[in-house]
């Protein structure tokens, strides 16, 4: 096997797209190594080969040791990584993108920073979230109402169709198993689905930091763009867990919630979803002949005009 030294960075063209990829990889409680282009999983049951480049996001749990080569690999590979708590409830920290451009992140940086278009933005969100819901001239007051009401209604449909009893929504940040099977399984996909969007978010080059509709949190965006889908997908796969027994219902939840990504192309989803909310084409980050994604880096220059970096510009005036 070839040393970190010896291997060069991936380019754009080389690397798997974000919405081809496995949404989410959960371990725990093993050592977490590389054989060739391979991360590989070993615990007391032997094994496990996973390819680096088919991983969207790897989450580490508890007991998870993980050795230099294989973060060696995995960003190579422009998988996310982020370290997690039990059940997959918390988030400690997280790994690099998969992109080199900064297109996307100008463009939200610029809709974020004028007090209207986050406003636009904030709507376009909720006119996602809720199919059919008219948020034209709404407050920020107003589509907050729209989402308590909608919440409230989406928990009482999900237990009518599965039977799961509901009482209401309760979460002990600090004693995940006080809930009742159905608020362990909602705080479980809730989690899950931060964690993926967390990786698109990270491989388009967004910042997760500048939310539209939360603020004041290193992931407002990741909450969100994961709420995005909370009614749609997360809760309604929470219920099904929940209805099928209170035992290991977590571990049940992110499976199912797994298998539901994958199956519907969701990670594709949520990058169209993510590029239309921001008016974002592209253009700038794809050469006009075949496609191919540019890996260069620009000078800024005068009249919003970039120019070739690398080259010294001292004795030479830009028009």
């Amino acid at each position: 096997m070839s040393t970190v030294g010896r291997r060069g960075a991936s380019s754009p063209r080389e690397l798997t797209r974000v919405g081809d990829r496995l949404s989410f990889v959960y371990l725990e409680r093993c050592t977490v190594h590389r054989d060739s282009n391979a991360i590989t999983a070993e615990d007391a049951d032997g094994i496990t080969h996973i390819p680096s480049a088919t991983i969207g996001t790897l989450l580490l749990g508890p007991g998870t040791r993980v050795t230099h080569q294989a973060m060696a690999l995995l960003g190579e590979s422009g998988a996310g990584v982020a370290w997690v708590g039990e059940h997959g409830v918390r988030y400690y920290a997280g790994g690099r993108a998969l992109t080199r451009s900064s297109g996307l992140i100008e463009a939200q940086a610029t809709a974020w920073a004028n007090r209207r278009t986050r406003l636009d933005v904030a709507r376009a969100m909720y006119r996602l979230r809720f199919p059919g819901e008219d948020t034209a001239g709404r407050t920020r007051q107003d589509l907050l109402g729209m989402e308590g009401s909608r919440l409230r209604d989406c928990y009482k449909r999900e237990s009518l169709r599965t039977g799961v009893p509901w009482r209401r929504r309760e979460y002990n940040r600090d004693d995940f198993s006080a809930g009742d099977a159905p608020n362990q399984a909602i705080t479980a996909a809730a989690q899950c689905m931060y964690g993926v969007s967390h990786s698109v978010i990270a491989a388009l080059g967004c910042s997760p930091g500048l939310g539209f509709v939360h603020s004041g949190h290193e992931r407002s965006f990741v909450m969100d763009v994961a709420d995005f889908y909370r009614t749609e997908i997360a809760i309604p796969v929470a219920f099904d867990a929940a209805a099928e027994g209170e035992e290991d219902v977590a571990t049940r939840t992110r499976r199912m919630l797994r298998d539901h990504i994958n199956r519907t192309g969701l990670l594709d989803r949520c990058v169209r979803d993510i590029k239309d909310l921001l008016g974002y084409d592209g253009t700038r980050d794809t050469a006009e002949a075949d496609g191919t994604p540019r890996d260069r880096v620009t000078l800024q220059s005068d009249g919003d005009r970039h120019v070739e970096s690398g080259r010294n510009y001292g004795d030479e005036i830009i028009w």
